[in-house]
């Protein structure tokens, strides 16, 4: 006869449980606490004046978001589940359940926390030898916004959406007032109608206001070099002054675009094989001598990652030093800032072109793989660089160790979309979820060693 092991839910434990007992002793919960005990108290965001109910230690709830974010939970009210499904997150919390508008609260307001928290997780991987700045591999990654496409609209569109809406207006009020003159029982519709148009008309205004700004700032950014095209042109003599050169201008152009929803995302894709998302460009430069960690993160408005390289090398922290040699792929493939790099004492390898076309054994027909001979002597000098045996393998760390990266934050740990809206907001996310990223990774290696 068949025997079972008796599982009876309502047997009382017979001495009170111990969480300890039920979490391994490598989990990845003890790094994380260890690791915000580092965080300085002055940098947490706090009811300093003490009134209202007692708060939750911020160390505590910033451990409990590493942790989550780590383990693929993302959202306030699934972090809220968590604490009392999660074994893990019970023994971190003490078995507190700090409801999700709380930890929602917290994560808005404690975006310094968050990077203070990043700088000492790779300092202590530095102490314990598993970190040295020296060559760094720079990427960046399409992350959808939480935000639809759909609510984008063209400059144009919303100029002439804004004189639809005020039109539409006037003729309710207008309908309102004969409505109210004939005492309607029904005129109670309206302004429910009047409120909907008017609350569109001025989403439509503001994102007007922010594209004219925008304009205005780009054009004030392009006044000096537009100003030494000028003179150089003047200095000429004769015929050979050149076309007329056009001043930069300040008024948007009908198609550019802005999202209602929200204004500093953009229409971005991954190639022109992929289609157009609503999406931030996030940026993570990641040491490529071994350790695999993300030591700066950036997130970018600009679809391209052509002005990116400069600032992504600057947001390593200057605690962990500088780096001696960048890699980086062909869409950083920008004279000026390769340059500004190299003045630094860096090396720098870009790609001049697509890596794909670089392949021993391609199955494209020679049209589709002839490259194209550069014509900027930057670029020839860079195409003979990578073409050093040495500079191949040196280049070839970038895809073993930035691009990984990506993967295991989509694929293993699951985000794939900001939960917050504004670029501030976003970087501060796009921060913790490489935070939670190198606690793994210091924890695996740790392990390992």
């Amino acid at each position: 006869m068949a025997k079972f092991v008796e599982s009876d839910r309502d047997q009382a434990y017979l001495l009170p449980p111990d969480l300890r007992d039920w979490i391994p002793s490598d989990d990845l919960v003890h790094f994380v606490l260890e690791a915000v005990e580092r965080v300085s108290m002055s940098v947490f965001k706090v009811n300093e004046r003490g009134t209202g109910s007692a708060q939750y230690h911020p160390r505590m709830m910033l451990a409990l978001l590493v942790y989550c974010y780590a383990n693929g939970v993302f959202g306030s009210r699934r972090i809220e589940r968590a604490t009392y499904r999660d074994l893990g997150v019970r023994y971190l919390t003490a078995d507190r359940h700090p409801d999700h508008d709380t930890i929602c609260a917290f994560r808005r307001r404690n975006v310094e926390a968050v990077g203070e928290a990043f700088v000492e997780v790779l300092l202590l991987a530095r102490e314990l030898k598993l970190l040295r700045v020296g060559t760094v591999s720079v990427d960046g990654t399409k992350v959808d916004a939480n935000a639809n496409k759909r609510n984008s609209v063209r400059y144009d569109r919303a100029v002439a959406l804004r004189e639809q809406l005020r039109g539409e207006i006037d003729g309710l009020l207008g309908e309102a007032e004969r409505a109210d003159a004939a005492a309607a029982p029904d005129g109670q519709s309206l302004p429910e109608e009047l409120s909907r148009r008017e609350q569109l008309a001025a989403k439509l205004d503001k994102a007007c206001a922010e594209l004219e700004r925008r304009a205005k700032r780009r054009a004030a950014s392009e006044r000096g070099a537009y100003e030494r095209k000028v003179a150089a042109r003047e200095s000429r003599e004769g015929s050979s002054k050149g076309r007329h050169i056009k001043p930069p201008d300040e008024k948007p152009g009908p198609a550019e675009q802005i999202n209602l929803t929200d204004a500093d995302s953009g229409l971005m894709r991954k190639s022109k094989r992929h289609e157009y998302r609503q999406a931030y460009n996030a940026q993570a430069v990641v040491d490529a001598d071994g350790s695999q960690l993300v030591l700066g993160v950036r997130v970018s408005t600009n679809a391209s990652d052509r002005r990116e390289l400069v600032a992504d090398v600057d947001s390593v922290p200057r605690e962990l030093g500088t780096a001696e040699r960048v890699l980086a792929d062909s869409g950083y493939a920008t004279g000026d800032e390769v340059a500004a790099l190299e003045g630094r004492g860096m090396d720098v390898l870009v790609a001049t072109g697509a890596e794909g076309k670089r392949r021993r054994h391609d199955f494209r027909p020679e049209s589709a793989r002839r490259q194209r001979e550069p014509k900027a002597a930057w670029l020839k000098a860079m195409r003979a660089k990578l073409a050093e045996e040495e500079n191949k393998a040196r280049y070839r760390l970038r895809k073993h160790t930035v691009e990984p990266v990506f993967g295991i934050v989509k694929q293993a740990m699951g985000f794939r979309q900001f939960l917050v809206r504004g670029i501030d907001k976003v970087e501060g996310e796009w921060t913790l979820v490489m935070l939670a990223y190198n606690c793994r990774r210091v924890n695996n290696l740790m392990a390992a060693a």
